[in-house]
């Protein structure tokens, strides 16, 4: 499982780069890069891999990922399509590690900020008012220059670091043994999936995506990804399952086949061991009953 090095430019007259993008394909892929990223959805919605990890993200959502750790933004199809009126507006920020000088996250007092930045190897997602209050920081950052945007940058990540309000997300066990060579294999493997993954996928199918014989394909996804290729697209259809149940345009049992699965008892047994819920009560989570 194999992303692609991305090379992150930064401007001449700044440390660690910050942008506003309103395209949804920008670094539309499976990738990695040795900078640390902080990005904010201020709107967009998606599927997210961040390591072994697949979620739904949303408008608002506000994610840290560590340096070096695989990750793909895969934006939902309404924003490719040219006769939706659905644009993304997303705000992201890279920096080194080392941005600040090699011996800054060695001060005793920057210890928080050396923890934070080691959580971030997983992957962090941040919630409730902690979630704002970063927004708010990268806005600020976006604005300003000079010695203030190391400033809001620095108070963003303690306010991660002091906060209850995060969820690792890759397991404790995922690792990447970089080699160039198998990087269009996994991005063909995720894109063909995430296009078909409503219906039943042949093993000797994707397999022959993947170019390897279908014997070989198990046994290659499960080394690479620490899951079965079953479980992924389980992933992949309670995900699709989250974003209709948000939306609430379905009814429950046709959200069950609009996400692939063939029956209401796997539906509801697989969308409540990885989201912890019913598809209702997750449901009640989002929308607030009318007045």
């Amino acid at each position: 499982m194999k992303p692609q090095l991305l090379k992150v430019s930064t401007a001449p007259a700044h440390s660690f780069s910050i942008r506003q993008d309103f395209v949804p394909y920008i670094n539309n892929k499976w990738h990695y890069h040795p900078e640390v990223e902080l990005i904010h959805f201020k709107k967009g919605t998606g599927t997210q891999f961040i390591g072994d990890s697949i979620k739904r993200f949303k408008h608002g959502d506000v994610i840290l990922v560590g340096a070096h750790l695989p990750h793909y933004w895969r934006f939902d199809e309404i924003y490719f399509d040219e006769k939706q009126d659905s644009t993304a507006d997303i705000r992201v920020a890279h920096f080194c590690n080392n941005f600040w000088g090699e011996k800054f996250l060695c001060l005793p007092e920057n210890k928080p900020l050396k923890n934070i930045l080691d959580k971030a190897k997983r992957g962090i997602k941040i919630t409730g008012k902690t979630k704002k209050e970063v927004a708010l920081l990268m806005e600020e950052m976006l604005s300003h220059t000079g010695p203030k945007r190391i400033i809001f940058l620095i108070e963003a990540l303690l306010a991660i670091a002091e906060s209850e309000h995060i969820h690792s997300l890759s397991s404790l066990g995922f690792q990447y043994n970089y080699n160039e060579e198998e990087n269009d294999r996994i991005n063909a493997i995720y894109e063909y999936s995430l296009v078909n993954f409503k219906r039943k996928i042949q093993l000797e199918e994707i397999a022959s995506i993947a170019r390897i014989s279908p014997n070989s394909f198990c046994r290659y996804f499960k080394s690479r990804t620490r899951k079965t290729y079953s479980q992924f697209l389980i992933e992949l259809k309670v995900g699709q399952a989250c974003k209709l149940v948000i939306e609430n345009k379905l009814s429950i049992k046709q959200i069950c086949y609009e996400s692939g699965f063939n029956n209401f008892a796997s539906f509801h047994k697989y969308f409540k061991i990885i989201t912890g819920k019913s598809p209702l009560n997750y449901q009640k989570e989002f929308i607030k009953p009318s007045i």
